[in-house]
Formats: C-alpha cells, structure tokens, sequence
C-alpha cells in the first residue's frame, strides 16, 4: 500500500521528488469521492491536500496509520485539526507561501473594479469605442481598508503605500507593536471606523465561528456609496445575498470576489453585475507560489515520515502516537 496519499491535483518538481522517495498514491479526483478517499487512508502514512478534501474527523479516524496531514494552502477551514490533534496526526500547512500572489492580485482586482477592466474589455472586444462610458479612477490618494492583518494584510498594505495610498487596518488579534505594523505603518482602526473612511476594503480573514457571515449588508451600507470590496480570503465571511442587496441598491460601487460560500458557485445574480469581477479561487495560484507551496508540504512529509519534525505545522511538529 502508498505511504502517501495525493487526493487533489498537486504537482511540481517537488512532488515529482516525493514521488521517487515514496510511494505515493496521486488520484487528483479522489476528493470528490468520500468512500474511496477513505478506503484509500486506510493504509496510508501521509495525506496531501489542497481546499477541495474535507478532512473531518470521521475520515481521520479511518487513517489508523497517519501520521501527517499537510495542506497545500493557507487556511486550515478543511481540515478538523482538533481531531487530528486528538489522534496524534501532525497538521502541515503553508502559511506564507502563496502570500505574495495573493496580495498582487488584491492589487489587481482593485486596479480593475477603479477602471472598470473587464467591462472595458468586453466592449472593445464587441466592436465598440465609447470611452466616455469607461471613466475610472485613480488609487492614489485614496484609503484602502485591510481587514485582517497577517502575512497578505501586510504585503498589500506595502504595495499600497506604493500606490500612494492611506492604509487603515483591523484586526482584533493584531499586536501594535509588531514589526508588519511598524513597517507598513496603517492606521489601526475599529471596523466601524474602517468601513466609514475606505474606498476599498479587502478581506484577508480565516473563516472560523467569529468571522463567517462578518460581511452582512448591514456592514456595506457602513461604507461609502462609491468604495469596493474585494475578497481573497473566504467566501463564508460574506453574507452573499447582503453583498448582492447593496450592490442592486447602489451602497457600494462594485465587488472583487476571488472566493464564494460555495465553490464551484452556481450561476446566480453576480454574473450579470458589470461592476462585479469573478475568478474562480486562483489569488494563491501562480506559478512561483504553487511552486513554494507544493516544495514546502513535499519537505515536511518527508520529513515528518522519516522521522524528522515537520517546518510549518499547526499543532506540533512530531506524530504523537505510536505506530506499528
């Protein structure tokens, strides 16, 4: 039986390498089949994930052997890492690989809801000519509103400042002496307060009981009738019919939404909105992130099965339980 199961479609040189060390089961459908995925686990030493496998703690309980689940990603939404504390399992994650992509298409979808991009395109593409209908707006000198200030709060708020932008910040776990903070200098604010000020407001929260549904329309109506939001953190943290009511009703100019609630989303009212921009989850996908990604959840299965500690981990860094 494979010492390692792939149950997403990962790849890389990196896996390329685990797959000449290990025996490695790679099926990047498995996902979509729960029964077989956990037949699969049965016998294995090491699960690799991306978003799609819900690993919950029925599954990990039928890993009798694992002894590393590791996460081609940054948020941990997908996995239950309580149960596979309880059992003993490590938790690898990358934290910080992918925060750079993440924060430049933040930038971007900015960018293109200020100057109307797609909408631009789309009409020239169509045959026609009308500039005057495209009339956008700059970034500079205006307040951009970062909700949630880790790794990608950061980074955007240092491309903004190049921008020439003001940068206001919340996050209730932030520490104002912290060195992300001294560098990228914002301003920290209550949310209240960041709603009231922003011409954008971008998401980079993890989904957990205190953030889901955050984004109610009520919190739109708090921001100003011509700012935008954009989303590259979780679809949950927004209340989807909130966005679309004050969207219809004018109380925001337009949305970037990179994730959705539910993902693959249905086709639904957001297609139709010109002042609305979609991608289908790729903020962390390019190449040169997928490539630290992918190299770094490769190293600490390596690791962690030849009975060395893993790098990025969300619990600890050795297994903690025997195994046969």
């Amino acid at each position: 039986m494979a010492d390692v199961l792939v149950s997403e479609n990962i790849v890389g040189p990196a896996m390329d390498a685990l797959k000449q060390s290990c025996d490695v089961l790679f099926d990047a459908e498995l996902w979509k089949n729960p029964a077989r995925l956990a037949d699969a686990l049965a016998q294995c030493r090491a699960l690799i994930v991306r978003n799609q496998t819900q690993v919950t703690a029925e599954l990990i309980a039928r890993g009798g052997k694992l002894q590393i689940i590791a996460r081609a990603g940054v948020g941990l939404d997908n996995i239950d890492v309580q149960a596979a504390s309880r059992a003993g399992i490590v938790v690898s994650f990358t934290p910080s690989q992918n925060s750079i992509s993440v924060a430049e298409l933040t930038i971007g979808l900015m960018i293109a809801l200020a100057r109307k991009l797609p909408a631009a395109d789309r009409h020239v593409k169509g045959g026609g000519w009308a500039r005057h209908r495209f009339m956008g707006s700059e970034l500079y000198g205006k307040t951009l509103g970062i909700v949630g200030f880790g790794r990608i709060g950061f980074l955007t708020a240092r491309r903004a400042a190049a921008f020439g932008m003001d940068v206001l910040a919340y996050d209730p776990y932030l520490d104002p002496d912290a060195l992300t903070v001294a560098d990228a200098r914002p301003r920290i604010t209550g949310l209240d307060e960041l709603l009231a000020a922003a011409d954008f407001v971008t998401c980079h929260l993890p989904s957990n009981e205190q953030t889901q549904g955050m984004f109610t329309y009520e919190r739109f109506c708090q921001m100003k009738p011509g700012a935008f939001f954009v989303n590259l953190a979780r679809g949950e943290v927004v209340d989807e019919a909130g966005l679309l009511r004050a969207l219809e009703e004018g109380k925001i100019a337009g949305a970037g939404l990179d994730v959705r609630a539910k993902e693959p989303p249905e086709k639904g009212p957001f297609d139709a909105l010109e002042n609305v921009i979609l991608a289908p989850h790729i903020g962390g996908f390019t190449h040169e992130a997928q490539q630290r990604v992918v190299a770094s959840v490769c190293r600490d299965v390596a690791a962690v099965l030849g009975g060395g500690k893993a790098v990025n981990y969300a619990n600890f860094p050795l297994p903690q339980r025997r195994h046969e």
